[in-house]
């Protein structure tokens, strides 16, 4: 990203750009710098823009052969066209010779490294992955919207939020808006305030379902299991999400085992340090064979569930109250 960044403030470019990766905001963010660096006056006439498969390449191709009018740059922005994942030997020997009047941005949401399209954008541009940011790069980030509107939080309540939103940048510039505009008045945004305004994410209620249930809370985990079902929410995912999280509870338990600090744990399993505080205080509530039959259960009553033998809604119900239970069998 910092490189995009240079070329920007350099303005020296290169003539072909692929942005890939899952943050999808900051992938957003980019793009509209950098088309807004090549297309200061926004000009429609020497800018296109394609979405989507079943782009017809050859127009795209004729388009790039066409000479810009009155201006320095014909600029083609194309999203998601799947170029990345499948072949397209057309535009890949296109972009070995291209005028040099011409720059292309590809954004897209998945790619495929060994693709013949990739390696040639590396090697002729510039390629960047937008991942998913670490937990304090978001921290550093919050903190700043937070400063320029004269908002202060500590450091456990920025957990609190982080741990509600989850990581994607646009739910958090999305509940962060809220919780600004519900404490205009206050300089300190509280932990009540963000339990106020801030939607749980549909993973974080998982979570806390499992929390639930590893606290042998029936009661709490089956409302957490029943307002999911209000949300419209399919069973089958709560099915797929709950043997996720206890997959990660047994790996975050082994990589215990085996001596591997906080900093280790997070890095080896892609979760947030803040993350994986909260899954440590579950693991102790578990054996690690209790773990490894819960993912075995988990995943045959998906495939149980998905051939027809058993019902989807009640048998996630009767999983929660089975491993609700002390030392569940």
């Amino acid at each position: 990203m910092k490189s995009v960044l240079e070329d920007i403030k350099n303005q020296e470019y290169k003539q072909a750009y692929l942005f890939f990766g899952e943050e999808g905001y900051l992938k957003k963010q980019y793009r509209d710098k950098l088309i807004q660096a090549w297309n200061p006056d926004g000009d429609t006439m020497n800018y296109s823009r394609f979405e989507g498969k079943g782009i017809d390449v050859k127009e795209v191709i004729s388009l790039g052969e066409t000479m810009p009018f009155f201006a320095e740059r014909r600029i083609i922005l194309m999203e998601n066209t799947g170029f990345f994942k499948n072949q397209c030997p057309e535009l890949t020997e296109y972009l070995n010779s291209l005028p040099d009047y011409l720059y292309l941005l590809f954004v897209e949401e998945e790619v495929d490294k060994r693709s013949k399209m990739f390696k040639t954008v590396k090697q002729i541009g510039r390629v960047v992955d937008f991942s998913v940011q670490d937990e304090k790069t978001l921290m550093r980030w919050v903190l700043g919207i937070l400063k320029r509107e004269g908002k202060q939080i500590t450091q456990r309540d920025m957990e609190r939020f982080l741990s509600k939103t989850g990581t994607d940048m646009s739910n958090i510039e999305k509940e962060l808006e809220k919780l600004l505009c519900y404490t205009m008045d206050r300089s300190v945004i509280t932990g009540e305030d963000i339990d106020a305004v801030c939607t749980t994410q549909i993973n974080n209620r998982i979570f806390a379902m499992v929390q639930a249930v590893a606290e042998q809370n029936q009661k709490k985990a089956l409302d957490l299991y029943y307002d999911l079902l209000a949300l419209k929410e399919p069973p089958m995912r709560i099915l797929f999400l709950l043997a996720r999280q206890f997959n990660l509870l047994l790996q975050v338990k082994e990589l215990q085992r085996l001596g591997c600090d906080q900093k280790t744990i997070a890095s080896r399993t892609g979760l947030q340090s803040f993350v994986v505080r909260n899954y440590t205080g579950c693991t102790g509530r578990y054996t690690t064979a209790q773990l490894r039959q819960a993912v075995e259960d988990f995943t045959q009553t998906e495939e149980d569930v998905k051939t027809g033998r058993l019902s989807d809604v009640l048998s996630v119900e009767l999983l929660i109250v089975k491993y609700a239970r002390k030392n569940p069998v």
